[in-house]
């Protein structure tokens, strides 16, 4: 059965905001969620940060595709 509610984050080079917006997301005590990361192609480092917290909670799903 998929989740009720599904959160998604669009991510390009949001580095310096991102990790505030990620534990934000993962703190929410609704316990059945999804959270998309779609990271468009990021220069900086969100590709990284995207995947310390993906390594960390199995609810992240992350698509990484080419900037559009």
């Amino acid at each position: 059965m998929p989740p009720k509610v599904s959160v998604v984050i669009p991510v390009y080079n949001v580095g310096k905001q991102l990790e505030k917006c990620l534990d934000s997301v993962v703190a929410q005590t609704f316990p059945d969620i999804e959270i998309i990361v779609v990271n468009d192609g990021s220069t900086d480092n969100s590709p990284e940060i995207i995947a310390r917290y993906a390594d960390k909670d199995s609810r992240i799903v992350v698509i990484d595709k080419s900037n559009e």
